[in-house]
């Protein structure tokens, strides 16, 4: 296996150009337990710890760009007021070792419908970038994956950085494990509220194929909240969002859980996290 270690971005997306089936590494949280367990022998990796393009994060017009590379331990230190979700889901993956060395461009290079990452990627409307030597694009993080590790990425491309709107209103993130800390997703969700636009975002983990919206119930949400005057959330419109969110999904039975806890346990999460969400609009 050759071991392929650029240092810059242009000299990465050349070495990925040259061999495409090169594995990118960086945190390598994901791809080391697959080599240790010998699931996946690839000709070469591709280490990006040492391309400083893709290791830092910046803020521009009401959004924030975030270097595929950065750890999740930077996400959760100095992004939490910017993008709270994704520091919310940020704190709850793996150890802190884990935390020190994993990032978003791992989780979705991975394209697991498990990643931490993802729903509140999709619940904020955020953007992927992509980058080769034919140039760069953007696809928005609902249209990037899919199928179980599966996404819209070409050989010859890496993620260099997700693209996330600054948090315009409250955030929340919640998942269901078998412990609290070391564990993959049985199910998470993802939730943002713009109290400006009066949008909705949602996002839907590990119950399904891949990361998931629950459209219908951002509609249901937006339309019925009382935005003007705030009152207490009640609990016919907590328990109507909760059922669309589990309706949306398109769980299977597996080791973690069955079909059917996943959705009964997205329901619950979906009511919490909109009531957590909603109390902050009251206070604000």
């Amino acid at each position: 296996m050759d071991f392929l270690r650029p240092g810059s971005l242009d000299e990465a997306l050349a070495m990925k150009a040259a061999t495409p089936e090169a594995v990118p590494i960086a945190g390598g949280t994901d791809v080391m337990v697959e080599l240790n367990f010998d699931k996946r022998r690839p000709p070469a990796l591709l280490d990006l710890g040492r391309v400083a393009e893709l290791s830092g994060w910046r803020t521009d017009d009401g959004h924030v760009r975030l270097g595929a590379t950065v750890p999740y331990a930077r996400i959760v230190g100095e992004l939490g007021d910017l993008l709270p979700g994704l520091a919310m889901a940020a704190r709850t993956v793996g150890s802190p070792q884990i935390r020190n060395r994993g990032g978003v461009g791992g989780n979705l290079g991975s394209a697991s419908p498990a990643g931490d990452a993802h729903p509140p990627l999709l619940a904020t409307g955020a953007t992927v970038e992509l980058a080769s030597v034919r140039g760069v694009r953007t696809v928005p993080a609902d249209e990037f994956f899919l199928g179980p590790k599966r996404s819209v990425l070409a050989a010859d491309e890496l993620v260099t950085a997700v693209t996330v709107p600054s948090a315009a209103g409250p955030q929340q993130f919640a998942k269901v494990g078998t412990r609290n800390a070391m564990v993959i997703a049985v199910c998470s969700f993802g939730l943002a509220l713009d109290t400006g636009t009066r949008r909705v975002g949602t996002g839907i983990g590990s119950a399904g194929p891949t990361p998931l919206r629950a459209a219908a119930a951002e509609d249901f949400a937006a339309e019925v909240l009382p935005w003007d005057d705030p009152p207490a959330l009640t609990d016919e419109v907590a328990r109507e969002f909760g059922e669309l969110v589990a309706a949306a999904a398109t769980p299977i039975d597996d080791v973690r859980g069955s079909a059917a806890y996943r959705r009964r346990a997205l329901s619950v999460l979906a009511r919490r996290t909109l009531r957590w969400a909603w109390q902050d609009v009251r206070v604000r």
